[in-house]
């Protein structure tokens, strides 16, 4: 499958998925988030040609990846919103990151280029709290001197699903608009206050290419192959930045990883005069006790692949891949955490 081929899917399809022909029930399977899709299909694409062995990787939202993870109907989950240490203990899971990025407001705004328009998180908020209604509106323009704002009404787009990206899109707006923390809050799935639902980053990113006037949330991956135009944001320093894989690492080159269980750092809104204000980490669960030892020891060896050989795909696909004392740290979780049901070490 074609990388062209794969970005068509994600503003195509409801929901998105990456799998081979030759798919068997060997294959490792895994669903959850679709914040990370492109580089995990990218990845599984690499892997199949490397090992010829398979991933069926199911892009239906973070919720969704929680749910088949704990039913044990998938290999591993995938979500953008780390589980608490509670939550791994009470279903016997672990969680490791697996890769970083960034989320971005997309807009579609006649004669406004991509990555020119700026917005704050507070002015965001009160546009996702229906409080700013048109994007001549003052607070717009106060940000945005000399750019020419048409005076269409704005349409919020949000996702419909349990989303990772919606709680880093959440968080933030929590972190930098009070009122939004009251009336909405963050998280996974929150009751919006106005606009319409798409089912993934890739119906979000299909609802705002549709609709004049639109704005939305998505990862930049989904923004960028897409031509889907940008916004900047103004960070925690007060510098206005634009998205980019050296503004995501600068966010996360502060990150306390073994702070929390499951490496659980969340890298919104961090200081920084270069940080993108939107950066998030991805994660996998596994359960600790692997009923299927074989198909536990390749979902591990499918990451350690990707660790350690798919970095320039991520750095293609604006990813940040993880730094190298965190891939070990990572490594030894494994073998700390993944036994098989005898008490082996599957990795």
């Amino acid at each position: 499958m074609r990388m062209k081929q794969l970005f068509a899917s994600l503003v195509i399809g409801a929901t998105a998925s990456v799998a081979f022909s030759s798919a068997s029930a060997a294959d490792m399977t895994g669903a959850g988030a679709t914040f990370p899709y492109p580089i995990y299909a990218k990845w599984a694409e690499s892997y199949k040609a490397a090992t010829g062995n398979g991933l069926n990787y199911q892009s239906v939202g973070s919720g969704a990846g929680v749910k088949q993870i704990k039913a044990k109907t998938v290999d591993f989950g995938a979500t953008d919103s780390p589980l608490k240490g509670e939550e791994l203990d009470a279903e016997g899971l672990t969680q490791f990151p697996a890769i970083m990025g960034g989320v971005v407001p997309v807009v579609n705004l006649d004669g406004v280029a991509p990555g020119a328009l700026k917005l704050t998180g507070s002015v965001i908020g009160d546009i996702f709290l229906g409080k700013i209604t048109k994007w001549n509106a003052p607070e717009i323009v106060a940000l945005n001197g000399g750019l020419k704002l048409p005076a269409d009404e704005i349409t919020v787009v949000h996702r419909a699903d349990g989303s990772g990206t919606s709680f880093l899109w959440t968080d933030y707006l929590s972190k930098t608009n009070p009122e939004f923390k009251t009336k909405v809050g963050a998280g996974t799935a929150v009751k919006w206050v106005v606009g319409v639902g798409g089912k993934g980053n890739e119906g979000v990113a299909a609802n705002v290419q549709r609709i004049k006037g639109a704005i939305g949330y998505v990862e930049w991956a989904y923004a960028k192959k897409n031509k889907i135009a940008h916004a900047q944001l103004k960070n925690k320093d007060g510098q206005f930045v634009q998205p980019d894989d050296d503004n995501f690492k600068a966010a996360a080159a502060n990150a306390e990883w073994t702070k929390t269980p499951g490496f659980g750092v969340v890298l919104t809104d961090q200081a920084g005069k270069t940080s993108w204000p939107i950066t998030g980490v991805s994660f996998i669960l596994m359960h600790k006790t692997q009923a299927d030892a074989a198909k536990g020891k390749e979902v591990v060896k499918f990451f350690d692949w990707a660790f350690k050989n798919g970095g320039a795909a991520a750095a293609e696909l604006d990813y940040v891949p993880l730094p190298a004392s965190v891939v070990k740290l990572v490594q030894e979780s494994w073998k700390a955490n993944l036994k098989d049901a005898s008490g082996k070490a599957v990795y």
